[in-house]
C-alpha cells in the first residue's frame, strides 16, 4: 500500500466529502441552528471521545499504536467544560443511537492498534482542520468563546501545520504491512460512515429535513 498517510487520504476522500455535505453540518456552518443544536453535538462528542481516549489509554504501551497517544490532543477535559458551559449534561449526556453504535465500535479499538489509529486519524485530524471552522462559527454566530468552544483550542500543540507533518510521519513509520495498512484504511472509511450516521440523527433531532 506504500505510505499509510497517502493511502488513508485517498481511501477516505469520497466519504470525507459526504461527511462535509451532511445536512446537519451544513446548517451549523451556515449559522442556521440554535445553540442548543450544537450543545447536542458536544454531548455526542463527550461520549465519543470518552471511548476513543479510553482506547488510547489501553494501547499506550503498544509499540505501533502507542506513539499516537499524545496528551496534547486529548479533548475530554475541554469537552466536559464545554458541555457544562453550554447547559448540557456531563454526567448523563443525551447519547443518540448512532452515537451508541459508534462508541461500541470504539470499544473494540482498545484491543486493536490498527482500528484505534484509524479512528484516531479520522477524529483528531478532522478537528485540526474542518473543526477549526466550527470553532470560528461558534464565536462569530453564537458569541461563544472560551468554555463552550474549548474543544477547538489546540494551542498546546503549537503550529498546526507542523503537527500535521509530525502526524503523517507517525503514520508512515507505523510498522504495519500492506494487510494491516489496508485494515487501517478500511476502518477509517467505517469511522467516517459512523460520523455521518451521527450527523443524520442530529439533523432529525434538531428538526432538519432528511438528506436527499
Amino acid at each position: 500500500m506504500g505510505e499509510l498517510s497517502t493511502g488513508l487520504r485517498q481511501a477516505t476522500a469520497e466519504v470525507h466529502e459526504r461527511a462535509h455535505r451532511s445536512t446537519y453540518m451544513a446548517a451549523l456552518l451556515a449559522g442556521r441552528l440554535p445553540l442548543s443544536a450544537y450543545t447536542l453535538l458536544a454531548e455526542q462528542y463527550l461520549a465519543i471521545y470518552g471511548a476513543l481516549e479510553a482506547a488510547g489509554d489501553a494501547l499506550a504501551g503498544d509499540p505501533a499504536a502507542g506513539p499516537f497517544v499524545i496528551d496534547e490532543l486529548r479533548r475530554l477535559p475541554a469537552l466536559r467544560r464545554d458541555v457544562e458551559a453550554l447547559g448540557g449534561s456531563v454526567e448523563a449526556p443525551r447519547v443518540l443511537p448512532a452515537t451508541a453504535t459508534y462508541v461500541a465500535r470504539l470499544g473494540a479499538a482498545a484491543g486493536d492498534g490498527p482500528v484505534f489509529v484509524a479512528h484516531h486519524y479520522t477524529r483528531y485530524l478532522g478537528d485540526l482542520a474542518g473543526g477549526q471552522v466550527v470553532g470560528k462559527v461558534l464565536e462569530r454566530t453564537y458569541g461563544v468563546t472560551g468554555p463552550g468552544a474549548l474543544f477547538y483550542d489546540f494551542s498546546a500543540l503549537g503550529s498546526p501545520s507542523r503537527f500535521r507533518a509530525r502526524y503523517r510521519a507517525l503514520l508512515d513509520a507505523a510498522p504495519w504491512d500492506d494487510i494491516e495498512q489496508r485494515r487501517v484504511a478500511d476502518e477509517a472509511v467505517r469511522a467516517f460512515e459512523l460520523n455521518i450516521a451521527v450527523f443524520e440523527e442530529l439533523a432529525a433531532a434538531t428538526g432538519l429535513p432528511a438528506a436527499a
